[in-house]
């Protein structure tokens, strides 16, 4: 069959989804070329529609072939009778950067002056250009007119320029979704692998929360207005921006010339989660946070985001503040990710020309010295800076020293690379697992498998394969202390430095760029004090931050009116220096679930010593069995190694300031501190629990996910020992393979084994919701990092606690109270087992063929 039929046919197979066609591939292209090269072209206006409208941007395979083909045609080494010279110069211009750039560049130099006029003229709104700024300015230095306008065009901002202000007035039909959205409402893990497939993915929008969203959406769309999403408390969870991707395809508009992705749309939310907050400004789409309580689905309101108002017939029904201050700057260049590309061009050709730096950005509002000192997190962002700190509310552009990137993102990742036209990454160390998708993978997870290491390691990235393990429990593994980093992933959260996690396309932009964009925010200080008793756990211990806070007035569990003092903030932890850094990592991943914007754990030096110099020896055991990228692991564990020589910690200063302080007396949390179903924030102890008359009765109990690590293992399986099969379905899942081959090593799945338990391959497993599932509407009790609906399994209600606790509740089929959990594990977990039980894995003290074959 042709192209012409079998794309056509493909065309139908997609609209009866609802979806347009997926863009031509490389092969595709090639077949398309000879088609336009032909000397009889059939259906011309079809074919010029497929080069101009269904091919992808940037650097990806097909956008080569039809880069090459169009620059043939300038060349006149190929002809086409639907495509003159001048057509093909205009065509490149259109494809945003890449293998578009080469060819503009050798128009400059082409004899024929209209050629070369139209090169310069579609390089000027070309901003993805990188190294080859230089060529440019080299050719304008030796005397080529049309490379200096270009030059004289980025310096004025032309680019930014030609495109039209953020409007004044949007008039738009409210799709209201009361309550809280998380982004498991907007991008449903059981479809993730679709999420690159933007439009297809699309059609599983909310369909989870509200009853035909599609169909009501459409519906109101009839109006003649584009849609607002509106709620209560949008976009906590994970850090999809397959979420905004959704909300940009039903709510947004097309980009001319690139298919299958769409920009614009506006999201309204009496609280908006930092993460996706900062998504939506990346992508262009504008996120307000405003009172919603006076907004209904199908009103018909108007925003004037210049006077903070938005109206409904004819009165203001809510007020807010435009953030940041440079918000319209942003949607202007289309978003967050090219305002900075961009500016970064225009300082750079203005330097060239010998300019000063000018005023035709908007400038960021700077805050006032209050002449306090500065917290942990601030210390580590200033460093990143090259200064001793940055306050709250500051712009500032930290290095990006690690970044971090799973296969459930990993496709959208690898696209936005591309779209950013990098053949490398800048960032130092930039990370890719296979954690979420190993254990049962679909076809387009095998292929991903197969085709997104050479992507990686081509640009000088570290890849994992499948079986690995979680990326958490990997990428702190890489992490330099008091270094900043990100992830796309909401529980990339280091226990030493400190990571701003995001969605996929700032996480390929700080991969590429080795810079992260942010705003600093405000800290929350948690101070432990006195002992941790026995039987209690660091899981109780995150848990025990909500439940202060609640108790303090911090934090409400109600989601209409809700209070979160984390929210967006740093979320600082003293008073735990001695713990190891696997433990720190309890504390630090469960900021996610406070919807923090990042957090600290400040650590003594001799547990990230210890930490590092296991962690070097990983590394190059990684290097010895053929991980790549070689040069970027040892340039890893080398600076390590130079840490270690010179071990200087960063520390707040005595009278650095916070949103607020909440005091922990370790002393008085006597029993276990759960999170019930269906919300982290909802926090009570067992004793409140069984008060309250919640349902204890439990049928599944998972232990797992990025929350876990090897002590907790062996002190679940010595709770379980001898007891002979559980009562509730039991999974068991380590987070990496060094674990899981240790575990068995010491003969403990064979104590799972005797439980009856069901053994996972390291990686998210239940956690995730993408792949195995609880039983619908199970109850269950489990050592995940959150409990949104529907996440472990369709309508299960899911409590959240510690690996102790989850053998105890395995063997009972219930919760128990406080002084049977006391009873078990005193049993159980006797004073002088301990250190062995709770002993992590130091790398470098096993024997050379012991770390061959945990690591093989």
């Amino acid at each position: 069959m042709s192209l012409l039929a079998d794309y056509r046919k493909h065309t139908e197979e997609r609209a009866k989804l609802g979806v347009p066609p997926l863009p031509l591939t490389a092969k595709q292209v090639v077949d398309l070329v000879e088609l336009l090269k032909a000397d009889k072209i059939e259906e011309e206006e079809y074919l010029l529609d497929l080069l101009n409208n269904n091919v992808p941007a940037g650097v990806d395979d097909a956008a080569y072939v039809k880069a090459a083909f169009l620059n043939a045609i300038v060349h006149e080494d190929a002809h086409s009778h639907v495509i003159d010279r001048m057509d093909a110069v205009k065509i490149l211009g259109k494809m945003l950067g890449g293998f578009n750039v080469g060819p503009l560049i050798d128009g400059l130099r082409n004899r024929n002056v209209a050629i070369a006029q139209e090169s310069a003229d579609q390089l000027k709104n070309t901003i993805l250009v990188y190294a080859d700024f230089e060529v440019i300015k080299e050719l304008m230095e030796h005397g080529n007119l049309f490379a200096k306008e270009v030059i004289e065009s980025w310096a004025n901002a032309e680019w930014f320029y030609n495109k039209p202000e953020m409007d004044k007035e949007i008039t738009l039909t409210v799709y209201k979704i009361p309550g809280e959205t998380n982004t498991d409402d907007l991008s449903p893990a059981s479809e993730a692998f679709t999420r690159a497939d933007i439009p297809l993915h699309a059609n599983s929008f909310l369909v989870n929360r509200m009853d035909k969203p599609l169909e009501t959406m459409a519906e109101l769309k009839k109006k003649g207005h584009p849609l607002a999403y509106v709620g209560d408390v949008v976009g906590t969870g994970s850090s999809r921006k397959s979420g905004i991707n959704s909300v940009q395809w039903h709510m947004g508009k097309d980009i001319d010339g690139i298919p299958g992705k769409r920009t614009g749309g506006v999201v309204i939310g009496s609280i908006i989660a930092p993460i996706f907050f900062n998504t939506a400004e990346d992508s262009g789409c504008i996120p307000i946070q405003a009172p919603v309580d006076k907004l209904e689905t199908g009103d018909v309101i108007t925003v004037k985001p210049f006077d903070g108002v938005i109206e409904k017939d004819g009165e203001v029904v809510s007020e807010f503040k435009i953030e940041p201050n440079t918000l319209p700057d942003e949607m202007r260049a289309g978003g967050r990710v090219p305002l900075i590309i961009g500016k970064g061009l225009t300082a750079k050709a203005r330097e060239a020309l010998g300019m000063d730096a000018g005023d035709i950005f908007m400038t960021p509002d700077i805050p006032e010295d209050n002449g306090k000192g500065f917290t942990l997190a601030q210390k580590m962002v200033g460093k990143a800076c090259g200064i001793e700190g940055i306050k709250p509310g500051t712009y500032c552009e930290p290095i990006a020293t690690t970044v971090g990137s799973q296969d459930t993102t990993g496709p959208m990742t690898r696209d936005e690379v591309k779209d950013l036209a990098a053949l490398s990454f800048g960032a130092d160390m930039v990370m890719q697992s296979f954690c979420h998708t190993a254990a049962y993978p679909k076809p387009s997870d095998i292929e991903l498998q197969h085709t997104l290491p050479e992507f990686w390691t081509s640009r000088k990235g570290f890849i994992l394969r499948p079986g690995d393990g979680v990326i958490h429990s990997w990428l702190n593994r890489l992490c330099l202390p008091d270094t900043v980093g990100t992830g796309g992933d909401s529980h990339t959260r280091f226990p030493i430095g400190i990571s701003f996690p995001a969605g996929s396309g700032l996480v390929a932009f700080a991969g590429v760029t080795g810079m992260l964009p942010l705003t600093m925010p405000e800290s929350v200080l948690v101070r432990f004090s006195g002992e941790m008793q026995p039987g209690i756990t660091l899981r109780d211990m995150v848990n025990a931050i909500p439940h202060q806070a609640i108790k303090d007035g911090l934090l409400t569990v109600a989601k209409a009116g809700k209070k979160n003092i984390f929210s967006g903030r740093v979320l600082e932890i003293e008073g735990l220096e001695q713990l190891k850094c696997e433990q720190a990592f309890e504390l630090s991943d469960a900021s996610a679930e406070r919807s923090a914007a990042a957090c600290t754990v400040y650590l003594d030096k001799e547990p990230i010593i210890e930490y590092l110099e296991s962690n070097i020896v990983l590394i190059e055991e990684l290097i010895n069995q053929g991980y790549e990228d070689k040069a970027t692991l040892q340039r890893r564990a080398d600076k390590m190694k130079e840490w270690i020589k010179n071990p200087e910690l960063l520390k707040a200063d005595p009278d650095a300031e916070y949103a607020a302080v909440i005091e922990i007396n370790m002393n008085k949390i006597t029993e276990p501190i759960l999170a019930c179903p269906n919300d982290p924030d909802d926090v009570k102890t067992l004793t409140e629990i069984h008060e309250a008359g919640l349902k204890t009765e439990i049928d599944e109990v998972f232990v797992g996910s990025c929350m876990t690590n090897i002590g907790l293992f062996r002190a679940n399986a010595e709770v379980l020992r001898g007891e002979g099969a559980v009562k509730a379905k039991l999974w068991i899942c380590p987070p990496t393979k060094m674990d899981e081959k240790t575990l068995q090593e010491e003969g403990y799945y064979s104590v799972f084994g005797m439980a009856g338990a069901r053994t996972e391959i390291p990686g998210c497993s239940l956690c995730m919701g993408n792949q195995a599932s609880v039983a619908q509407n199970a109850y269950v009790f489990s050592t995940s990092t959150r409990n949104f609906d529907n996440r472990l399994g369709k309508g299960s209600q899911v409590y959240l606690g510690s690996a102790e606790l989850a053998a105890v509740v395995a063997l009972k089929g219930k919760l128990p109270t406080a002084t049977e959990y006391a009873e078990i594990v005193a049993d159980k977990i006797k004073p002088e087992m301990t250190d062995e039980i709770y002993k992590y894995l130091n790398f470098n003290k096993v024997s050379k063929e012991e770390l061959e074959a945990m690591v093989g």
